[in-house]
């Protein structure tokens, strides 16, 4: 379906973008919000109503038979009632029922419908301050604009320079953040600290030491004093994701600054542009 370009699209007019107050909740607003936007891509309610029940293992009501009003308020009303995380995973089918349906249901249908779809979803999160993106074809973790600034050009960086393994350690970092109901919050340090150790090891030609190892080395990877401040982060981050002790578990907010400051740490290193002593 072509989108029409609105006024302030069409003239640039744009709002700062507002914080992030929404992460582990899905607001009544924005419930109603996601069918109004399925329905501009030309879903009807059945459609959706088949997409939540499938999700939700709910039974269609099979006195319902009017598209409107009576199958779109059922739709409504199921997905009011839903557990937060799965209003989410119903956003998620909805892509991809769009991006299934013009290769295989319907070729009349619009190829490009799936794409425009989440980008009408980031849209809305963004303006609605919710903490959710679109990365592919699943919702992930989305922190403020500095953190994810960092966080792609770490991921452009490494793939650039081939360093697929510190790549991948550091998506899957972002992608423990994402997890439903609850982030993996050691898992997401354990993961950053993998990724900079990785690439630390490949910098030195030293596959065999740790990076405390390395840290310890006064400009083996970095310039002092900033190695030290990096141990101690090290430290840190060991403690409350590899050897975890009752009631030390990271807060989400310290597994984010901590998957941040490793992105930035590996953008600097893989650069070549690194001055050390």
């Amino acid at each position: 379906m072509a989108k029409r370009e609105r006024f302030s699209e069409r003239l640039g007019f744009k709002a700062p973008e507002p914080e992030i107050t929404v992460r582990f909740d899905a607001p009544e607003e924005m419930r109603g919000v996601i069918v109004d936007i399925a329905y501009e891509f030309d879903l009807r309610p059945s459609d959706l109503r088949e997409i939540v029940c499938r999700v939700l293992r709910k039974r269609p009501d099979p006195d319902n038979w009017s598209e409107r009003p009576n199958i779109d308020y059922e739709v409504r009303q199921t997905l009011d009632s839903a557990a937060w995380y799965h209003v989410y995973d119903t956003i998620e089918e909805i892509h991809h029922v769009l991006d299934k349906r013009a290769s295989v249901e319907f070729t009349e249908a619009d190829p490009e419908d799936a794409r425009r779809y989440k980008s009408e979803i980031n849209k809305y999160f963004r303006d609605a301050g919710i903490g959710w993106q679109f990365v592919g074809s699943e919702l992930q973790f989305r922190g403020d604009d500095a953190f994810e600034s960092v966080v792609q050009a770490a991921d452009a960086q490494l793939r650039k320079k081939k360093r697929k393994t510190s790549a991948g350690e550091l998506q899957q970092a972002r992608s423990d953040l994402s997890r439903r109901p609850a982030p993996d919050v050691t898992g997401a340090v354990q993961h950053a600290l993998a990724a900079l150790e990785c690439l630390a090891r490949d910098v030195t030609g030293n596959a065999q030491a740790t990076l405390g190892q390395l840290l310890k080395k006064s400009g083996q990877i970095l310039p002092p004093p900033l190695d030290t401040a990096v141990e101690k982060l090290w430290g840190f981050a060991s403690e409350r994701g590899r050897h975890l002790r009752e009631g030390r578990e990271p807060t989400i907010v310290e597994a984010q600054l901590i998957v941040g400051v490793v992105a930035a740490l590996c953008s600097y290193l893989s650069s070549g542009e690194r001055r050390t002593g």
